[in-house]
């Protein structure tokens, strides 16, 4: 079985130095109780902090610590300064991207010393990957702190098998894009084979932001950047259903049970269960609370609220913040309502065991969690899977990643207190069939889709990308064949070249005069086209005025406007054409290009083009695919066909296109070496007609008909320009 390397910010073992020595404990973190019985399903090494910075321990101390992680819990640590601590952990990832990705952008701080921090410790942990790991080892890394490490250790070990999960949310671009460093936290992130995310909704940010931001396309999730296929996607994070299933079964548990019990004799239990985040919604819970018992006095002395709120980040000042403002809440609920004989609310600030935690979950009647934001919630599950008996009513926030799984619980806006009150009325109303009804239906959801069964499918789908990645690999130009293609090339006694030009020979700029070929590509072209055994050709989609005053004198074949002009002495149209159908279709692209900022048309003498090259991404995506539709519809009878390009939609007739263009050559002598390069749908048509000796060439990773790919667009040239030096031999 192949080694797993679980990466995140901090060991699921927190280390403290005491006076007697130092002490090993369980970390209370989300991430750590999460993953904590997943690792030890595999043959894993966790790699993160172990919670004590390196300037409080020796080199011998030091050694200690990895010596004893290693042989004990499958640990290996990363050393990090107080300094780190404060600018990476407490600075940029809890003061920057966490309030960020949470929308809190009223909190946070954009400050360089922070990011440069955050790089360093990020860059700090691909050291130590590439230290332990072995060829054949997963990475799974985790979590915002290290969305720059999968770049890093891409970097050092260029075939490694990279996983990252994102385990809060992935804010919309609108939020995203306030992050000055967010153009590196992508490409961070996209040194990963997959991004895994909790919801859909995280993974239409991300694709989004990405498409916005790098100008990476996507489908299905599929994104092709550079010379990678990289895949985001959804996986909803499960629970170790069995443990908290069966905890009831403990002794200590019962015995958890049985004290609960004595204290809270026929009084209804209200459960709060949450780390102390300004994201959790704490001091709004406990707003409805109040609301609650004012409105409704019969339940004095009949509920009690339990609210448990484990310490974190007690050093952001936000945070102490909170905390003294729910002391304050705690403390005017509990002296409003508070009687000799009954407090509204139990406050405990502090973690619980597992024993007393799955305890009160089996006793509590109703289980608020409602929070502002959340990526995902594992609370929700855990209370529904402990209620073994099924009684019990989960209210949960519209705003946890949860919520798209438990759609039986009561679902609040956590921003309207009023649908709160009314939800833990109903709630405390419930019928216990109803609860049961809900309850099962939910822990058999749970139970299909548990931890393991989260981690399975991350690691299946990271193999099949992997899988993909090696396939599309297999189609690239390899030097093997780029060295039989040279030799046939020399040994060539006739030989045809069929290139297209934007994106092929330049950068797609989308108007005529950003296009405008330079010197370099000129000559090359010349040199090609000088040689006499070499017919050099064309195919554009520009217009001919355009292509014969940049390239008429060079000698070359050229087909403009995909096919409709052809010109091997003078120009030529491929068959007689009209264009009295634009009166009608001109109307149509107008509107689209005032609906869509950014868009222009061209028009060309027996075509009309929509570019889209630079509007807004995810509205041209829209707009292209409301425009194709609407003129299917009208060209039915037109004779006419819709042509889908490189950010264009062009509308011709029908018929006309570079592979009819490219038959006239193709036919015209006998060839013994052809190579065809193109990068877009149009060139498929060029591809479909070549015999079966020709070297077909498609730029970028796409799909094709085309025998190879190319990487980029640069590798065209160093192609070409090794066939001109190979012809001078």
């Amino acid at each position: 079985m192949r080694r797993l390397l679980i990466v995140s910010n901090r060991l699921p073992v927190t280390i403290e130095k005491r006076k007697d020595g130092l002490h090993f404990s369980q970390s209370a973190g989300g991430l750590a109780t999460g993953l904590g019985s997943l690792y030890k399903l595999y043959d894993s090494i966790w790699i993160g902090w172990p919670g004590i910075t390196s300037d409080k321990t020796n080199k011998e101390e030091r050694g200690h610590i990895e010596s004893r992680l290693m042989s004990e819990f499958a640990c290996h640590p990363v050393f990090l300064s107080q300094n780190d601590i404060e600018k990476y952990y407490h600075g940029f990832s809890n003061k920057t991207l966490w309030p960020l990705f949470h929308y809190f952008t009223q909190y946070v701080i954009h400050e360089k010393s922070l990011w440069e921090a955050y790089r360093r410790v990020n860059e700090l942990f691909s050291e130590v990957i590439y230290e332990i790991a072995g060829k054949d080892d997963i990475i799974w890394i985790h979590d915002y702190h290290l969305m720059l490490l999968p770049k890093y250790t891409r970097q050092r070990l260029p075939d490694a098998e990279i996983g990252f999960f994102h385990h809060i949310p992935f804010p919309s671009f609108e939020i995203f894009r306030l992050l000055p460093w967010r153009n590196e936290i992508l490409e961070g992130l996209l040194g990963a084979d997959i991004i895994g995310f909790h919801t859909d909704d995280y993974t239409r940010h991300f694709l989004s932001s990405t498409h916005r931001l790098l100008g990476y396309e996507y489908t299905m999730g599929q994104i092709n950047a550079d010379d990678r296929i990289i895949r985001a996607d959804t996986f909803p994070m499960g629970i170790a259903y069995e443990r908290f299933s069966k905890a009831v079964q403990d002794p200590k548990v019962q015995r958890e049970i049985t004290k609960l019990r004595k204290s809270l004799p026929e009084r209804k239990i209200i459960l709060s269960v949450d780390r102390l985040d300004y994201t959790k919604g704490i001091p709004q819970r406990l707003e409805v609370l109040n609301t609650f018992l004012e409105r409704n006095p019969m339940y004095r002395e009949k509920i009690i609220f339990i609210l448990i709120a484990t310490p974190s980040r007690t050093q952001v000042n936000h945070y102490k913040l909170l905390k003294r403002q729910i002391d304050e809440l705690v403390g005017r609920i509990n002296g409003k309502y508070g009687t000799i004989g009954w407090t509204p609310i139990w406050y405990l600030y502090r973690y619980l065991p597992f024993p007393i935690l799955t305890a009160l979950y089996n006793v509590a009647d109703v289980c608020l969690v409602t929070p502002l934001r959340d990526g995902m919630n594992l609370i929700a599950k855990e209370y529904i899977t402990a209620k073994t008996s099924g009684k019990g009513v989960l209210i949960l926030s519209e705003m946890a990643g949860a919520a798209k799984e438990l759609g039986e619980t009561i679902i609040v806006n956590p921003n309207s207190r009023e649908e709160m009150v009314e939800a833990l009325a109903k709630a405390l109303t419930m019928p216990e069939e109803e609860q049961i009804e809900r309850n099962r239906v939910m822990q058999k959801r749970i139970q299909r889709y548990d931890v393991v069964r989260w981690a399975e499918e991350f690691m299946d789908r990271l193999v099949h990308t992997k899988k993909l990645q090696k396939e599309m690999d297999a189609r690239i130009l390899s030097p093997e064949m780029k060295t039989r293609l040279l030799s046939d090339y020399r040994n060539a006694k006739r030989r045809l070249f069929l290139l297209d030009y934007d994106g092929t020979l330049i950068p797609f700029f989308g108007k005529p005069q950003e296009a405008r070929p330079g010197e370099n590509l000129l000559q090359l072209l010349r040199k090609l086209a000088a040689d006499p055994r070499n017919e050099v050709v064309l195919l554009s989609g520009r217009d001919k005025e355009t292509i014969e005053s940049w390239f008429g004198t060079l000698g070359l074949g050229l087909v403009c406007e995909h096919g409709v002009w052809i010109k091997e002495d003078e120009w030529e149209m491929i068959e007689p054409l009209t264009d009295d159908w634009k009166g009608e279709i001109r109307p149509i692209l107008e509107l689209y290009m005032d609906r869509t900022p950014g868009s222009f048309i061209e028009e060309k003498e027996f075509s009309l083009v929509w570019h889209y090259r630079k509007a807004d991404p995810e509205l041209s995506t829209t707009r292209v695919r409301e425009l194709i539709d609407e003129l299917v519809n009208l060209t039915a009878n037109l004779n006419l066909q819709i042509l889908e390009g490189s950010k264009v939609v062009e509308v011709k007739n029908s018929g006309i296109n570079k592979g009819r263009a490219a038959l006239r050559w193709i036919a015209g002598e006998d060839w013994n070496f052809i190579l065809a390069i193109g990068d877009d749908r149009t060139d498929e048509d060029s591809f479909e007609v070549l015999p079966e000796i020709a070297y077909s060439l498609k730029v970028g990773l796409s799909s094709s008909l085309a025998r190879f790919n190319l990487k980029s667009q640069r590798d065209v040239l160093l192609l070409l320009e090794e066939l001109a030096l190979a012809g001078l031999r």
